[in-house]
């Protein structure tokens, strides 16, 4: 990293300021007009920067993405970095108002700034930095932002994979770990729709006669939770059943989530979740198996990959741990490709996809410094 990579003039408060309309632009998955408002800011924003930006249609219900090449002497489309982000956010329309944009002291809170609006845009002013300074990036940069990732990427997946095989190394920005560090792998993870089929009845006059979904349902959320061992976890998120208080409940609804370290015993807990049945008589279950994100292990590209970002860090003067984490990214498909891939990027902060989600406004500046130094090194 040359020293005036170093001396970029990087401003926590200006860098605060730009990110504040894209935490304000409330961007839900399931809502994919919301998530194209805030395409529509990123865009511009890229635009702005100097990149070629493209609108990518939605599909399957879910909102546009948005690819950004950034012009180069070998080519936009030469093998390059492709920095991986998503927009869209846990967080439904009106969570800003219980979790506005505030300031206090070196704390800044708001919907989705931790997860990952903040590092997204810190590696959007990384390359605007680089760029204002006339300094070259040895490889073509392309930003890639999605609009589905907070679900599994279902209707993504395609895209990012074509995307990356283009790629020398993908950068993903995003949060931090709490101690500082950066992720060089992921466990793998597969999520489960469950449905419950009962026989409805009056509730007050011929409750005996009916046979409840929703109890049913809870038995196995009780069983299937308590299969969790060290190896893979199984917890539900998600149920949804019943219609009137007084008619015992024909359906019930539920989503399940399935995470392990290693790919062998994550199949290992697919065919247990597939081979449920139900308890009770009269009661059926089924089974659906969905979004699967593979295990990512650090092969010798990724490892390669970390030193360098890992002699970047120890000349700004702060230590980037590597560690393999659970919570799925997009950074599971790109990494399971064996392209050198380095997450955990952003910045740091904690409480996501909750009313108390933050940043730590410190971080801003040296990690932004880190991902210039990635930007004009990796070549």
């Amino acid at each position: 990293m040359a020293d005036s990579t170093l001396n970029l003039p990087f401003d926590a408060e200006a860098m605060l300021e730009g990110l504040r309309p894209w935490v304000e632009c409330e961007s839900p998955t399931f809502d994919a007009a919301a998530v194209g408002r805030m395409m529509d800011l990123a865009g511009r924003d890229l635009a702005l920067a100097g990149a070629r930006v493209e609108r990518i249609p939605g599909r399957m219900g879910f909102g546009d993405c948005i690819r950004a090449r950034f012009p180069h002497p070998a080519g936009e489309t030469a093998p390059g970095i492709l920095v991986m982000a998503h927009l869209d956010t846990v967080h439904p329309i009106g969570t800003l108002a219980k979790l506005p944009w505030r300031r206090d002291g070196g704390t800044c809170y708001g919907p989705g700034i931790f997860d990952m609006k903040g590092g997204t845009f810190l590696a959007l002013e990384a390359m605007r930095q680089v760029l204002r300074a006339g300094l070259a990036t040895p490889l073509p940069v392309t930003f890639l932002l999605t609009s589905d990732e907070e679900v599994g990427s279902p209707s993504t997946r395609d895209l990012i994979e074509a995307e990356a095989r283009r790629a020398r190394y993908v950068l993903v920005p995003e949060p931090a770990r709490p101690d500082g560090g950066v992720v060089t792998g992921r466990y793998a993870i597969a999520r489960f729709k469950l449905r419950t089929t009962g026989r409805p009845s009056h509730a007050g006059i011929t409750l005996g006669e009916g046979r409840s979904a929703i109890r049913e349902m809870c038995r196995q959320v009780l069983a299937i939770e308590a299969m969790t061992t060290e190896d893979c976890t199984f917890s539900a998120g998600v149920i949804h059943g019943g219609q009137w208080v007084n008619c015992v409940a024909t359906h019930c609804d539920a989503e399940v989530l399935s995470m392990a370290k290693r790919q062998e015993d994550l199949d290992a807990g697919v065919a247990r979740m597939l081979a449920l049945q139900s308890s009770a008589p009269d009661v059926t279950l089924a089974v659906t198996r969905g979004v699967t994100r593979p295990v990512w292990e650090a092969d010798a590209g990724t490892k390669a990959l970390y030193e360098v970002a890992n002699g970047l860090a120890g000349k700004l003067g702060f230590a980037i741990p590597p560690q393999s984490s659970g919570g799925g990214s997009d950074g599971n498909f790109t990494g399971a490709l064996g392209i050198p891939t380095l997450d955990g990027l952003g910045v740091a902060g904690a409480m996501a996809h909750t009313l108390q989600e933050h940043i730590a406004v410190g971080s801003l500046v040296p990690r932004a410094r880190l991902f210039a130094g990635l930007l004009t090194t990796l070549s």
